[in-house]
C-alpha cells in the first residue's frame, strides 16, 4: 500500500483533500453571519490509499484489507462529516443549535439536486412505509439522516466505524428527544442475528469501507427475506473521472505526473482514506447475486456542474444559477457522482 499525507500537491505544495469534492455535502455552505466560532477537535492530516489497481479495486488478502480499514477509521476519525470545511459550526458540540446547523448546510445543499416536498431526502425515503420496518442504518456520521429516518419507523438502529460519529449521534439522540440506538460498529462484520432488519439506509459509506463487497454480503445477512436496501455510493461518470480528475487535475495541475494514475489522482481529491467508483453496469454486477437492483439514480451536488476554483466567483455562480439548469447536466443526463441505488435482498 502506498500511503501520502495530505499536506502536500503533485509539486509537493501545501495540499488537502478538495472540499468541492467531498460528496456528502456542499462545503460552500457557511455558519451563519456573526455566529460565535466555537472550535472542536482540529482536523488532523491522516493518509490516504492511493495505488488502487482499479477505481472499484477491492483487497488481494486479509493484510491489505485491514491496513486499509484502519487507515478508512483514522481517516473518519480525523474528519468527520461536519460540513465546516470552509467554516466552523458555530455553536457549541453536542448542542440542539450545533446539531441544527450541520443539518442546515447538508440539507441546503442537497435540496439543489433532489428537491423536496415536504421533508428533506423524500424523493428517496417512502417515511409512510417505515412504520412497520425496523430500519438500519449504516455510517451515521453526526445523525442528519437518522434524524429523519428514526421518528417514523418502528425501531432505529444505526452503526459507524468510528467511535465519534456513534458518540455524536448518540448525543444528537438524546438532545433531540429520538428514540433508537447507535452503536460503534464495522459493516463488514456486524454482530446482529441473521433477518434482524426490514430495511437498510446507507449514503456515501460502503464504498469507503475496506471490502464494500463484504459489506453487502453482511447486508444480506442481517435483512429479512425480502427486505429493501438504499444505498448510496459514488458514480464514476466520464465527466468526473475524465475532465475534472483526468484533465483538470491531472495534466493541467500535474497531479498525473508526481501520481503516475488517474485513479490515484481520483483519489487524492476525494474525501476518505479510500472510495470506490462505479458505473451502473459494474455496480449492478458486484450485487447481482445478493440483490435485485430495482432502480438506479444518478444525482450530484450543484457544485459539480460549475468545475471552477474555490472564491467569490464560484460563490457567485453557485448562488445565481439555477439549481434546474445543473440538475439537468448531474441527473438527467447522469454525469453526477452519486449512484443512488434502490435493492431488494434475494
Amino acid at each position: 500500500m502506498r500511503a501520502v499525507p495530505l499536506d502536500q500537491d503533485a509539486f509537493g505544495r501545501p495540499f488537502a483533500f478538495d472540499p468541492s469534492r467531498a460528496m456528502h455535502g456542499d462545503p460552500s455552505d457557511s455558519a451563519p453571519a456573526g455566529a460565535q466560532v466555537v472550535q472542536e477537535r482540529p482536523r488532523s492530516m491522516p493518509q490516504k490509499v492511493l495505488d488502487l489497481p482499479s477505481p472499484t479495486a477491492l483487497p488481494s488478502d486479509d493484510a491489505t484489507a485491514k491496513r486499509w480499514q484502519d487507515a478508512n477509521k483514522e481517516w473518519w476519525e480525523s474528519n468527520p462529516m461536519r460540513y465546516d470545511w470552509r467554516e466552523e459550526i458555530g455553536h457549541e458540540p453536542g448542542t440542539r443549535a450545533y446539531f441544527e446547523e450541520i443539518d442546515r448546510r447538508f440539507f441546503a445543499a442537497a435540496r439543489q439536486y433532489l428537491p423536496e416536498t415536504w421533508r428533506p431526502f423524500d424523493a428517496l425515503i417512502d417515511f409512510a412505509s417505515l412504520r412497520t420496518r425496523d430500519v438500519l442504518e449504516i455510517g451515521v456520521g453526526h445523525g442528519s439522516h437518522a434524524g429523519l429516518i428514526a421518528p417514523y419507523c418502528k425501531s432505529f438502529t444505526g452503526i459507524d466505524l468510528t467511535e465519534r460519529a456513534a458518540r455524536m449521534t448518540g448525543r444528537r439522540f438524546e438532545v433531540m428527544g429520538l428514540h433508537g440506538r447507535v452503536l460503534q460498529m464495522d459493516a463488514e462484520q456486524m454482530s446482529f442475528p441473521d433477518g434482524s432488519f426490514d430495511s437498510i439506509w446507507s449514503w456515501g459509506v460502503i464504498h469507503h469501507s475496506s471490502n464494500t463487497r463484504r459489506v453487502l454480503e453482511e447486508m444480506t445477512r442481517v435483512l429479512r427475506p425480502g427486505g429493501t436496501a438504499t444505498v448510496m455510493v459514488y458514480h464514476r461518470s466520464p465527466w468526473r473521472f475524465l475532465v475534472e480528475d483526468g484533465l483538470l487535475k491531472g495534466v493541467l495541475r500535474g497531479d498525473l505526473f508526481r501520481l503516475g494514475s488517474l485513479v490515484s489522482v481520483n483519489q487524492a481529491a476525494t474525501d476518505g482514506a479510500i472510495a470506490r467508483f462505479y458505473t451502473e453496469r459494474e455496480w449492478v454486477e458486484l450485487v447481482q447475486d445478493l440483490f435485485v437492483v430495482e432502480r438506479i439514480r444518478i444525482v450530484g451536488q450543484k457544485t459539480e456542474a460549475l468545475p471552477l476554483p474555490a472564491g467569490r466567483f464560484k460563490t457567485f455562480a453557485t448562488e445565481h444559477v439555477p439549481s434546474r439548469l445543473t440538475r439537468a447536466f448531474t441527473n438527467d443526463l447522469r454525469m453526477g457522482s452519486f449512484l443512488v441505488a434502490d435493492m431488494r435482498r434475494r
